[in-house]
């Protein structure tokens, strides 16, 4: 079981931070081979949904409100520590995202931007595919609505 805090930006500590954008940097940078620019200034604008276990940081997302990111709410930068991933603590992180945007926003309509890959992840949380594949970075991705 995790542990799951959801916090604003400026409610983040010096830790907390840190802790995340290491989190991000493991998984998005290292493990997937992607050099792209994870510090992108939205972070100020997300509220930052922290999953934890044992005291360390395991899963993580973020999610804007509509506007902030995309047209509608959304949810971005899940992830899942690779030793972790056994546990299916994404469905956790994932549930508590979108909890947030409803209490929160006041939103049922949520979109993603997913890693191909992952459609069926989503799927199983009430996303469904619109419009065709893309590249982010290097990866296929394809956006993704719940509502």
């Amino acid at each position: 079981m995790i542990q799951i805090t959801v916090k604003p930006y400026q409610d983040l500590s010096t830790k907390e931070l840190y802790a995340l954008l290491q989190l991000r940097s493991e998984v998005f940078v290292v493990e997937q081979d992607c050099v792209y620019q994870d510090i992108d200034g939205k972070d100020q604008k997300a509220l930052h949904i922290l999953g934890y276990k044992n005291g360390n940081l395991i899963a993580y997302s973020r999610v804007f409100a509509p506007g902030d990111y995309f047209k509608e709410a959304s949810i971005g930068r899940v992830v899942v520590k690779a030793s972790e991933r056994k546990h299916q603590y994404g469905y956790d992180i994932m549930k508590a995202s979108i909890k947030a945007i409803e209490k929160q926003f006041k939103e049922t309509t949520i979109k993603v931007s997913a890693q191909t890959y992952l459609k069926r992840f989503y799927n199983t949380l009430g996303f469904f595919e619109v419009g065709e594949e893309y590249l982010e970075d290097g990866i296929p991705h394809v956006a993704m609505i719940k509502s």
